[in-house]
């Protein structure tokens, strides 16, 4: 059986510094903790859907700028 890993990469620091917005300055635009944002950008904690498209709002660029799901085999 070929088994997969999963992983959601996300962009969220770098875009944050090009704009030179700190994570609360986005945790409030997107309605969430400081936290939420900070757990994110370190990979442990996956955003909902709705969660993805607010931060994606917030840094006013398209959800995959932001967000890369993959997909490799073991």
């Amino acid at each position: 059986m070929n088994e997969k890993s999963q992983q959601l990469t996300n962009r969220i620091a770098v875009l944050r510094a090009e704009r030179k917005m700190t994570q609360k300055e986005l945790a409030e635009k997107a309605d969430v903790s400081r936290q939420t944002i900070l757990s994110i950008e370190n990979k442990k904690y996956s955003p909902s859907l709705v969660l993805a498209f607010k931060i994606a709002k917030a840094l006013n660029v398209d959800i995959n700028m932001v967000f890369q799901y993959k997909e490799e085999s073991n």
